[in-house]
């Protein structure tokens, strides 16, 4: 695989430091769909998510990892809205210590509930900060999967009194799961957060960035 300092454009305003411990390939070596989903992300968010640039070194398990992520995050019933996901993304993160899911979900939790205050509030201490009932119901729910606790008919009774049923708790443990095997390999790898989302959605602009996020971000 032929290899390049700067595979990506926005590799040069960042820095020269690696993003992770394996090498990122030239983006003409790419497979076309690969290249079309990168260029798609760049396009909406202003910059590649640098887990789009490691995971394309093994493009297979890239298109896998997608296709999961967006079968799960992206789809149209069930009654998780995508600050419920971002939410249940930063609390398990947090938990598993992940600073590049921490900083990329905060971002995004930023973004689709339209409340920064909120989004710094929980990787603080999400158990002292403004959530609603139903989000920390869900949020514990979460970290009980996240934790591989036993789960019992007590874990559905308490969701259930916050209006989830068995299809919503099914939701909450698959983006939990997923999450869960994301963080354990971007800590394997050791990816670093780009710098263009410590800033996100922390202008008036969320709305904006909002309607142009529709391509996968994880």
């Amino acid at each position: 695989m032929t290899l390049n300092s700067y595979p990506f454009e926005d590799e040069k305003e960042e820095n020269s430091k690696p993003i992770g411990r394996y090498p990122v390939p030239y983006k003409k070596d790419l497979p076309f769909d690969i290249v079309e989903l990168m260029e798609e992300m760049e396009r909406t968010t202003g910059f590649l998510p640098n887990v789009f640039k490691v995971l394309s070194y093994r493009p297979s398990e890239f298109r896998a990892f997608f296709a999961y992520y967006n079968a799960i995050y992206n789809k149209e019933t069930g009654r998780l809205s995508k600050a419920d996901k971002e939410l249940i993304i930063v609390v398990t993160s947090l938990r598993e210590r992940c600073l590049y899911s921490v900083v990329v979900h905060s971002a995004l939790y930023r973004v689709y509930s339209k409340n920064p205050g909120l989004s710094d509030q929980v990787c603080i201490n999400w158990r002292k900060s403004d959530l609603s009932a139903r989000e920390k119901a869900m949020v514990e729910f979460a970290l009980a999967i996240s934790q591989a606790d036993d789960i019992t008919e007590d874990h559905f009774k308490k969701l259930e009194m916050h209006g989830f049923d068995r299809e919503d708790a099914w939701d909450i443990a698959t983006i939990t799961a997923f999450y869960a095997m994301a963080n354990r390999l971007v800590h394997f790898i050791d990816i670093i957060p780009n710098k263009g989302y410590y800033s996100l959605g922390r202008n008036n602009d969320t709305k904006q960035i909002e309607n142009e996020l529709t391509a996968p971000e994880v």
